[in-house]
């Protein structure tokens, strides 16, 4: 079956979202000269979509995994259009989200400078190294995710693209530069569509009281994660969002995180499982508002079980993250 397109105008710096069934996506640069974008089509119909677009900008392109405390970078300026679309595919790999979208890449004339996946780029610091849409528009399994950048030869047109998946959808992220129309700046303005209103923004006004004593571990019992995953389940969380309340309202508190396992499966990919799943529950209060450098992020595998592993029950009580608050890092 033929995929069919769907244009999606946006303002200069806007911010919107489509809902509904859809199985391509044009994007449509701003600016008053016809611009010739890069138009993705995918095979799986997408769920929502958001757009922000600057007439004129800059925008730090990672052409390089994260390494010794820095993120390789290209410099682009001109229009910067991003995009972030959520698809219906569930069980679809990061993989088969990428390589598709790879070929029209290579074929709309960019060439691949580029490419790593999860750990290999640089996990979380990667991540967080570079701008990209906010949840719930984009969803990053910190563990399982694929970047990639590309530049059109002979000119200073590029693309950058971050694909990842929860349990039941893709997400696909792109980031086009292309040549700014003459006269064009950036303006500075956010028009979300009226079905916004059922999407949670961040902390709430009025923090809930706290149940943490600082200095003491506390088990983040209400999380949920794919088996053998470090993606959260989509739902509310009581305990992440009491976690930001607590820190948005406490400025000189910090917080560490740490991620446990049970015994079953090798010693290193626990370790690695139980850092990725306490990095996800950072990314989640990252993405409420909290500084990121307010939070620690570490795993410890099987190494500190809190119940035997000789029985399911155990093994359950031994999947976890535990928080505990402490003083802001100077």
């Amino acid at each position: 079956m033929g995929s069919t397109v769907y244009p999606l105008p946006v303002a200069p710096r806007a911010l919107r979202r489509m809902r509904g069934p859809a199985f391509g996506l044009v994007l449509a640069m701003t600016g008053g000269a016809a611009q010739a974008a890069f138009a993705p089509e995918f095979s799986a119909p997408v769920l929502s979509s958001a757009a922000q677009a600057d007439a004129a900008a800059s925008y730090s392109l990672p052409v390089g995994p994260f390494a010794g405390g820095t993120l390789p970078a290209r410099a682009a300026e001109g229009a910067v259009d991003q995009r972030a679309v959520r698809l219906d595919a569930p069980g679809v790999s990061t993989l088969d989200l990428l390589g598709p979208l790879r070929a029209q890449i290579v074929q709309a004339g960019y060439r691949v400078i580029y490419e790593c996946a999860a750990f290999d780029c640089g996990g979380f610091d990667f991540r967080y190294g570079m701008a990209v849409l906010p949840e719930p528009d984009m969803h990053v399994d910190l563990g399982d995710y694929r970047y990639l950048a590309a530049e059109r030869p002979g000119t200073d047109e590029v693309i950058g693209l971050l694909v990842s998946r929860s349990s039941q959808a893709g997400y696909v992220h792109l980031v086009q530069v292309t040549a700014a129309a003459p006269g064009q700046t950036s303006t500075s303005s956010k028009t979300p569509e009226a079905d916004d209103a059922d999407i949670p923004r961040g902390v709430p006004a009025t923090p809930a009281p706290a149940p943490f004593v600082p200095g003491d571990v506390v088990v983040l019992e209400d999380l949920v994660f794919a088996s053998g995953e470090a993606t959260l389940l989509e739902g509310e969380y009581p305990s992440i969002s009491a976690l930001a309340a607590y820190l948005a309202a406490s400025p000189d508190a910090g917080l560490v995180l740490t991620g446990h396992t049970d015994a079953s499966g090798g010693a290193a990919a626990n370790v690695a499982l139980s850092e990725a799943r306490a990095a996800a529950v950072k990314a989640a209060l990252v993405a409420r508002g909290i500084a990121p450098q307010r939070i620690a992020a570490s795993g410890l595998g099987p190494n500190a079980p809190r119940a035997g592993n000789d029985t399911a029950e155990g093994r359950t009580r031994n999947r976890r993250v535990e928080a505990q608050i402490t003083p802001a890092p100077p």
